[in-house]
């Protein structure tokens, strides 16, 4: 089997008998060695793996959750009372009835479809389709751009929780928009309603050509809980930020 004992280095003699499983001199079972190496071989490579998925881990939850050094008391209080006036907000906006619009009249709104109108405008490039589709897309994509900025430069995940708040509140302000596809009674920007200007009204013309404009409440439905649910998360994040800050400034 070998010439040399792996294990110690004895060297098969002529007058030895025919290769066999065991070293003459000392008795170690070749067979036996190898699988131990394969054991080793494969332990190793698993705490290899393991090492890499806590790395990779403790990246993410550091990349989520990283809180600002030193945080001055009065920054924590701020910070306290900036999450509760956004928990307050937040409630109230996931409470209101998408049909009536109601979401449509704070004064958020406005804020939004100014990156609605400016989306129209960048998803030109895309088509007529991505045009219309874009104003939807960017008056969400803004806040989550914002989101990025405060994790990936200012390294601030509770600034991203809020961003991540007004991503959910601008999903929920879409959908009284996709809700009115059919009614067409939704005051427009420039006067008028999508009655009195056929072709204006941006979901009509997303949902009719591709046969799903008598889904619109149903599909207003559905975005309304996942903007509810994306406000809910971003106020457990912010929260969880706050117990962090708390705990680090009590150890």
């Amino acid at each position: 089997m070998y010439k040399t004992c792996p294990k110690c280095g004895y060297e098969r003699q002529a007058q030895d008998k025919a290769p066999s499983e065991e070293c003459p001199s000392c008795g170690l079972v070749f067979s036996k060695w190898i699988k131990s190496l394969l054991v080793d071989h494969e332990l190793e490579e698993a705490l290899e793996e393991e090492a890499a998925e806590e790395t990779w881990q403790k990246g993410i939850k550091t990349f989520f959750f990283h809180p600002q050094p030193d945080m001055a008391r009065g920054d924590f209080l701020m910070y306290v009372v900036v999450f509760f006036g956004f928990l307050i907000w937040g409630m109230d906006f996931i409470l209101m009835d998408f049909r009536t619009n109601a979401i449509g009249q704070s004064w958020l709104h406005n804020v939004d479809l100014i990156f609605h109108e400016a989306g129209h405008f960048f998803f030109i490039p895309f088509g007529r389709y991505g045009s219309i589709l874009g104003g939807s897309l960017f008056q969400v994509i803004v806040p989550l751009f914002l989101m990025l900025a405060f994790l990936i430069r200012n390294k601030d995940s509770f600034a991203a929780a809020i961003c991540l708040w007004w991503a959910g509140q601008s999903i929920m302000d879409i959908a009284p928009y996709i809700a009115d596809a059919r009614a067409l009674r939704l005051p427009l920007l420039g006067g008028g309603t999508g009655a009195d200007s056929l072709g204006r009204h941006d979901w009509e013309n997303l949902l009719r050509p591709i046969g799903m404009l008598e889904y619109d409440i149903r599909i207003a439905t559905v975005v309304d809980y996942f903007g509810a649910a994306v406000v809910l998360l971003a106020l457990a994040w912010a929260a969880s930020m706050l117990f962090i800050y708390y705990r680090d400034s009590n150890d």
